[in-house]
């Protein structure tokens, strides 16, 4: 541990010992958010947003000027996690099973359980939707979220509780804001992770939020997006008083960063890029951390999401294990002032789009960008050009070519384990159900997905033939039953073959059976897909061998109609 936090702790024991035992080490409270550019701050120069809480707490930490994440969350949750670069951890991307990371790697959560640490992870979690690659499986103590990239509807959800479904009440990033809040108060020796799901799509937001900024002239996107930064904000504002008015804030380490940049044109300090781009203002974020001890100051050296574990196990003096094989540096040094005897590095950022492929992807350290797409190639000297103005290319060939080396060197070494997503895993005794949603799945013949792309939530359309057939790579670490149900809608009556590791049953009906439309509070016309009420069929009892366990599902019968397909949930049977 650092010996100011150590001196302070110190006192701070002293003061407080007459009272109650306090922890040897500081709390953390991690605050990240989805899609919220760097420009989405006032405290970054925004004239239009107020971030007044966002911005108090930015006053009081330590400001990283050029923080760097991935373009998009998944890749970015897996190395805040992790200290690594994500294709190392097995995520690639965000939907079909790309963005599950390894049950092998060590998160923060599991690195700090053996310190006395209770860990929550209250909101988005995108890194696996079953066992053990959800947030139980990976270290944490209570989960109370989502574990696909995005929900449907933001009000009024369903969420998940560990491993139960619980209805909710309200504004999801108020509810999340509110489940923190009590998580922190009952423990004391946390780390709590607040995952927001705002500014991400859809957008919904309260009316005062949007009514605030929608008077401002702003379209109807920018006026959601806005409110549910300044709804942020607000919360914040909130954890910040119950930390404060507990008395925890003496001890606790806060940080406040986003996943990626804006999910749209807006201000973002005059950088190029957004969203899934590979520029300055594609994968540069806010990062803010409070130390208790410390005082505020900017730091201009580059840093990243992959420093964040090294950092936190630095400043609570706990030892990483080298067979953890982390990418990322303890931002200690640069904390205590030492950035005149930094050492720069390079950082490394790629990219998937639909199928994994060595490029999109770039190499940038503190003076030079390197950005790889397709049939483009572009380097840009951050120091003179910040803006990425200025296309180098010609001027400095030969370190364009030797940071390319570098990139692909290091594609390489980043892949040594392949990049096939792990097996949907059954036959867990402490895991009661276990969902299989389409977006997890494969299709074959004419199979589509109903909002083509298969985001989350998302599902299969099209059967038309008994050719066309949709499965789920799996495994059962054991032998297990379960009774299958499948949440599906039809017009026809139909005959479903169900097969697994060499065996078939059947299911066959004349009943028909309709989705009911979710009412959501879309502010503007929406990309995914709506959220549906899905009519479940039990479709009868299977026992699943230890060993490969691969799902198939068909239909037969004269005119199949409309067959919908969400997901098969298995529930298992004593």
């Amino acid at each position: 541990m650092s010996p100011k936090i150590l001196n302070f702790l110190f006192v701070f024991l002293l003061i407080s010992c007459s009272q109650k035992e306090v922890p040897t080490r500081p709390n953390i409270l991690l605050i990240l958010t989805d899609d919220q550019g760097w420009g989405d701050l006032s405290f970054h120069g925004n004239e239009i947003l107020e971030t007044s809480h966002i911005d108090a707490l930015a006053s009081q930490s330590i400001a990283f000027d050029r923080f760097y994440v991935s373009p998009v969350c998944a890749p970015t949750r897996a190395s805040v996690l992790t200290g690594k670069y994500h294709i190392a951890t097995g995520t690639t991307w965000v939907t079909h099973r790309m963005e599950v990371m390894r049950e092998e790697e060590a998160t923060i959560a599991e690195i700090l359980k053996p310190h006395g640490y209770v860990s929550g992870l209250f909101g988005k979690w995108h890194q696996g939707k079953q066992f053990p690659h959800d947030p139980i499986g990976q270290g944490f103590d209570e989960f109370f979220g989502f574990a696909e990239g995005h929900l449907n509807n933001y009000f009024d959800t369903k969420l998940t509780h560990n491993f139960g479904e619980v209805q909710t009440e309200g504004f999801l990033p108020d509810v999340l804001t509110d489940k923190t809040i009590d998580f922190m108060t009952k423990e004391d020796s946390f780390f709590a992770m607040l995952s927001f799901n705002t500014p991400h799509s859809p957008f919904q937001v309260p009316d005062d939020y949007f009514d605030k900024y929608k008077s401002m002239g702003l379209d109807d996107k920018d006026a959601c997006v806005y409110g549910m930064v300044e709804n942020i904000d607000d919360n914040v504002g909130r954890l910040m008083d119950f930390l404060r008015e507990s008395g925890k804030i003496e001890n606790t380490i806060v940080i406040f960063m986003t996943d990626n940049g804006p999910n749209g044109v807006r201000y973002n300090g005059g950088m190029r890029g957004k969203k899934a781009d590979l520029d300055e203002g594609g994968v540069r974020v806010p990062f803010f951390i409070r130390i208790p001890g410390y005082g505020h100051q900017v730091i201009k050296p580059w840093a990243a999401h992959i420093d964040i574990l090294p950092t936190l196990a630095d400043l609570l003096n706990i030892e990483i294990p080298d067979s953890l094989e982390i990418h990322g540096r303890s931002l200690y040094p640069l904390i205590e002032g030492a950035s005149g005897n930094w050492d720069d590095r390079n950082f490394f950022t790629h990219h998937v789009h639909l199928k994994f492929d060595t490029i999109p992807g770039a190499v940038r350290n503190q003076e030079y960008l390197l950005t790889l797409k397709n049939k483009q190639k572009e380097l840009f000297n951050l120091l003179q050009d910040p803006f990425q103005k200025n296309n180098i290319m010609d001027q400095k060939s030969e370190r364009a070519n030797e940071l390319e080396m570098l990139y692909l060197d290091w594609l390489v070494e980043m892949t040594k384990k392949g990049v096939e997503p792990p097996l949907i895993q059954v036959g867990h005794s402490n895991v009661p159900t276990v969902e299989l949603p389409a977006s997890d799945g494969k299709r074959l013949g004419n199979v589509l997905f109903k909002g083509e792309m298969g985001w989350a939530n998302d599902w299969f359309i099209n059967f038309k033939n008994s050719e066309d057939k949709v499965f789920w790579k799996m495994e059962s670490i054991a032998d297990s039953n379960y009774e299958v149900f499948v949440q599906m809608a039809n017009d026809s009556p139909f005959k479903m073959e169900i097969s697994s590791q060499g065996r078939k049953f059947f299911y066959e009906t004349e009943q028909m059976h309709q989705t009911k439309l979710i009412p959501n509070q879309d502010r503007v016309p929406r990309t995914e897909v709506e959220e549906m009420d899905w009519p479940m069929i039990s479709i009868g009892e299977f026992r699943f061998a230890k060993g490969e366990a691969n799902l198939e599902i068909g239909f037969s019968g004269e005119d199949l109609g409309n067959i919908e397909v969400k997901s098969v949930i298995l529930k298992k049977l004593n």
